[in-house]
């Protein structure tokens, strides 16, 4: 169960946001929206998530990778690299393919990616899993 723990969705995609947001709610999950990529690394610093639902398009091409970037590389969001990350896309692609493992590769790779329309029973799930593991 969630134990009241926090999610942040990033996510420009409103009525996403408000589904699976009222469904982590309805599970125990405290909420919390954002619907750019700058506005989720304002509220990531304001709500200290457990967890965060990274959409990787948004209003820009590769705007989720760019908020990744910055939450794992950039010193000033050190405090949350260990923050688990679940990437998700309306893209379906093999994770191991989109997110190469490669030492040299630029790309951060996800604690978890998860394929749009989400199944919601995997969502629990995956963030149960991904949560009892951080």
């Amino acid at each position: 169960m969630s134990s009241g723990k926090t999610v942040l969705i990033i996510d420009d995609d409103e009525d996403f946001q408000a589904s699976i947001g009222a469904f982590l709610e309805s599970e125990g999950y405290r909420v919390v929206r954002a619907g750019s990529g700058r506005e989720g690394l304002v509220k990531l610093r304001e709500c200290e998530p457990d967890a965060i639902l990274l959409d990787i398009m948004m209003e820009t091409m590769n705007e989720g990778y760019g908020v990744a970037f910055t939450i794992k590389h950039q010193p000033e969001y050190e405090r949350f690299q260990d923050v688990p990350l679940i990437m998700l896309s309306s893209i379906r692609e093999n994770p191991d393919q989109r997110f190469p493992r490669a030492e040299e590769a630029e790309l951060i790779r996800p604690d978890r990616y998860l394929s749009k329309p989400v199944d919601l029973d995997l969502l629990l799930k995956t963030l149960a899993k991904t949560l009892q593991h951080a």
